[in-house]
């Protein structure tokens, strides 16, 4: 595991651009957060704090910090159905600014790799429309890969977390508004 100890100085952040068009999968969760736009980018993009925030999260790790607070994060998550969980793991590139304000990732790891993922934070009457967008050719599966992306992983897994994390996140933001 690489770790950036606080007397290191952490490294460029990863050049991650807007989600590519085009893809097989393209899967969006948003929600209107009632709360302004820097509060909710700043508990979403403290991807460290998510399992404490959300019970389906079981972890987040840094194995490598970037300067603007992103790095390569792992991410572990269950899927609940009914009583029962599926675990779910990922591996990532993850890049925050600030300015605009965004997060990205770019999946390295995982059944999800080469996914990429979007959250951005617009101010709108009443609070800020939260929106993630996960884009994704599915994975390099001969034969399923296709069918399981679009018919199992990105409406079940992707939705069904991100669904979660968005809705987790928020109630957050709005409790300390």
């Amino acid at each position: 595991m690489i770790m950036t100890s606080p007397q290191q100085s952490a490294a460029d952040p990863f050049v991650l651009g807007p989600p590519p068009t085009g893809r097989l999968v393209t899967t969006v969760d948003e929600l209107v957060v009632r709360a302004p736009a820097q509060r909710i980018f700043e508990v979403a993009a403290a991807v460290e704090h998510w399992p404490a925030y959300l019970p389906h999260y079981r972890y987040v790790r840094f194995r490598e910090s970037r300067r603007d607070g992103g790095g390569i994060v792992e991410m572990a998550a269950n899927r609940p159905f009914g009583p029962f969980n599926w675990p779910t793991w990922w591996l990532s590139e993850m890049a925050v600014n600030r300015e605009v304000p965004w997060v990205r990732f770019r999946h390295i790891g995982g059944v999800t790799t080469r996914m990429d993922v979007e959250w951005s934070f617009t101010p709108v009457d009443g609070g800020t429309l939260t929106r993630i967008v996960h884009v994704w050719d599915g994975p390099n599966w001969p034969l399923i890969g296709p069918f399981a992306a679009t018919q199992v992983i990105a409406p079940v897994f992707v939705h069904g977390i991100a669904s979660r994390t968005l809705a987790g996140l928020a109630k957050v933001a709005e409790r300390h508004t």
